[in-house]
């Protein structure tokens, strides 16, 4: 009766074609590799974050603009959506750099009066009975009084809250 007997070491460290020689890349076998997965490299493109951020703060002060415009109403909360927007996706695209969260806080306050001002323009184009782009390029002086007489304490509150909304969505983007 004869009965088998594994050979002694490491059963998983050999290969294919015999034992697995330490210092060929299997660390299970006393090579120098590693189980694990590789962290992901670091994200550093202030350049391109910056143009996300500027891109994204032109589109989003269009829709927000462009909402406000079709229902004839501002809607305040709808700035701190737009300013998160603008530092997400400054953020995912440019990385961990603390100069794109002020950037995006910028940005974020300039998209939100544009699209004020852009709502505001499609209200009084509708009025008047011109086209938008009039009212905007050769009437951007009467939009800016129009705005000037409306603006309150919430107006400059939901401005600081997209400013802030966009530095904290850079941060944990």
């Amino acid at each position: 009766m004869s009965q088998s007997v594994p050979p002694p070491g490491n059963p998983f460290a050999n290969g294919p074609g015999g034992p697995v020689p330490p210092g060929s890349g299997n660390p299970f076998a006393g090579g120098p590799g590693n189980p694990f997965a590789p962290a992901p490299p670091v994200r550093d493109a202030l350049g391109l974050g910056l143009a996300a951020a500027a891109g994204t703060a032109i589109a989003a002060a269009a829709i927000y603009g462009g909402i406000a415009g079709a229902i004839e109403s501002e809607i305040n909360f709808a700035a701190i959506g737009v300013g998160f927007v603008i530092g997400l996706v400054a953020g995912k695209v440019g990385g961990r750099n603390p100069i794109l969260g002020v950037v995006s806080a910028v940005l974020a306050l300039a998209a939100v009066y544009l699209g004020q001002i852009f709502g505001i323009a499609i209200i009084a184009a509708e009025e008047f009975g011109v086209p938008v782009t009039e009212m905007l390029f050769d009437n951007f002086s009467l939009l800016t009084d129009v705005w000037n007489a409306s603006k309150d304490v919430m107006t400059f509150l939901f401005l600081a809250l997209a400013a802030f909304a966009a530095f904290s969505g850079a941060k944990k983007a």
